[in-house]
């Protein structure tokens, strides 16, 4: 791999980007080569890896460019990969992308220092560090080619995570979690390539993967482009996942280990999510525009339906599952409202869904540790035995109710404004599926936390230290962007401005009307 590194700014002297996605995978090899006798080693260095690793990227959030810098592509690195198909390793990061690279940063190395693998420690732990690689290039890849195998590396150590780590139904949860996801994958590489195969025809240039290119020419045809579009953004529904390719999401989460299951729902769902905003709105702006209406429906039907499936639920580790599939629907909900405040929202919902549904699933798994099941039914009384469990459940469930104060509530609450602006009779049926959210956790928390406490309810083990250690960076982030989201939101809108803008000129070059007129 050769090439000149391009700089954004001036303040970004070192490969940043490439170290972020880089040193994760170093860290899979290194245990991999790390001998068998010494299995003490296998999690201090996978929790140092990582650690490292959080540790850059919290360094980057605090460097980066604030203001209209915020909009551009930040710590650009650029080099020839394989020039001879028009592939390069292009990174960068911009206000959209900046808190997913941070989330996934901070939520691996608290997922492993926090959960301890059952057995066979050496492959569980690599391969939670190469899912790390796979996450965080995908946040930050500018190259169509890099993008799609950023997209596609994480299926395989979330599929041996589950299958060889999980429980109960685990190898048809892995498998179904595979052929889903690699079925819409196929029809985006199809996509990918004969976008920048059109591109090149079109513009009378070279064969390139090179986002921005693509994105600035809009040289395809509108009606083609809209082809392309369909195949992208079901690539990304089912990795969202999106009502109605959702179905292997319950049975991945509940089936999956605990540290499958907060990944899974702090970060991988945010793949599809971000892709929708980063490659669908950015790179086909008019197929976006005629699509929303579709997707928006999608989205109001995944809100309501997620939280009608949730309260019928007797497994709590499935409700929390199905909670996942009404929250993911306000992010979509948001996206394709296509005005600042809906997709700023979807943004901060991806963050503030991945904080909180990634903490709930931690919880559950700490009952599940004390008490072997997941059934509703088998728990109750729990806050006699277990104060300090109910106390960290209690705010966690609330923020993901939305409650003013914590953080659900300031995503969904720029969601539902920018819908109602754009489409207001969506923000309706979603603002039903708000109200329904607290139904169906309060009702969870009530039999599970409340009532008498009897037999192995009654003596079940409270958090311990380390566990009130490994929540506390939850809480604070629930508290913190609750109370003062400030700094998160002006380093996101002017990024979200500036897609707003690009959308905006390429529908008017094609006389369509932009989704959602404002009124």
């Amino acid at each position: 791999m050769t090439g000149t590194l391009i700089l954004a700014e001036a303040s970004a002297s070192l490969p940043v980007l490439t170290v972020l996605v880089v040193l994760p995978a170093a860290g899979a090899a290194l245990l991999a080569v790390m001998p068998r006798t010494r299995p003490d080693l296998f999690k201090p260095a996978a929790v140092a890896v990582s650690a490292a690793n959080g540790a850059v990227a919290v360094w980057m959030m605090a460097d980066f460019a604030t203001g209209a810098d915020a909009a551009r592509f930040q710590y650009v690195e650029r080099y020839d990969w394989l020039a001879s198909l028009g592939a390069s390793w292009h990174l960068g990061v911009d206000g959209i992308s900046l808190f997913l690279v941070v989330l996934t940063a901070l939520m691996f190395p608290l997922t492993i220092a926090g959960i301890d693998a059952e057995h066979s420690p050496k492959p569980y732990y690599a391969w939670l560090l190469v899912l790390e690689a796979g996450c965080l290039g995908v946040f930050c890849a500018l190259d169509l080619f890099a993008f799609f195998v950023f997209f596609e590396i994480v299926l395989v150590p979330m599929y041996f995570l589950i299958s060889r780590w999980g429980h109960g139904r685990r190898n048809y949860a892995a498998t179904k979690f595979f052929l889903f996801t690699m079925f819409g994958s196929a029809l985006m590489l199809v996509a990918v390539i004969a976008l920048a195969l059109l591109h090149a025809r079109a513009s009378g240039s070279a064969v390139t993967f090179d986002l921005v290119e693509i994105a600035t020419a809009q040289a395809v045809a509108p009606t083609t482009a809209r082809w392309i579009f369909l195949a992208f953004a079901l690539a990304f529904a089912v990795k969202v996942p999106l009502f109605p390719v959702h179905t292997w999401l319950p049975d991945a989460h509940t089936n999956a280990p605990t540290a499958g299951s907060v990944i899974l729902a702090g970060v991988m769902l945010k793949l599809g999510a971000y892709g929708l905003v980063r490659f669908g709105l950015y790179l086909f702006p008019e197929a976006s525009v005629h699509f929303a209406p579709l997707l928006l429906t999608l989205g109001a039907v995944g809100i309501v339906y997620g939280a009608v499936v949730a309260a019928m639920q007797r497994d709590l580790k499935r409700l929390v599952a199905y909670s996942s599939v009404a929250h993911l629907g306000f992010i979509v909900l948001g996206t394709f409202a296509i005005n600042t405040e809906g997709i700023s929202g979807g943004l901060l919902q991806m963050v503030n869904h991945g904080v909180s549904t990634g903490a709930l699933f931690l919880l559950v798994g700490m009952i599940y540790e004390r008490r072997h099941t997941y059934v509703i039914a088998d728990l109750g009384g729990l806050q006699k035995s277990a104060p300090r469990l109910a106390a960290v459940f209690t705010v966690v469930m609330l923020s993901s109710v939305g409650l003013p104060g914590l953080n659900g509530f300031v995503g969904e609450f720029l969601v539902l404004l920018g819908a109602f602006v754009a489409h207001r009779w969506w923000a309706v049926v979603a603002a039903v599926g708000v109200v329904l959210a607290a139904v169906y956790l309060l009702w969870a928390y009530q039999r599970v936390f409340h009532g008498p406490a009897s037999g192995a309810n009654a003596e079940m083990a409270d958090l311990g230290w380390r566990e009130m250690l490994l929540m506390a960076p939850f809480l604070a982030a629930i508290v913190f962007m609750g109370v003062y989201p400030k700094p998160v939101i002006d380093r996101m809108e002017p990024a979200v401005d500036a897609l707003i803008a690009h959308i905006d000129a390429s529908v008017d070059r094609f006389d369509e009307p932009v989704a959602g007129d404002r009124p």
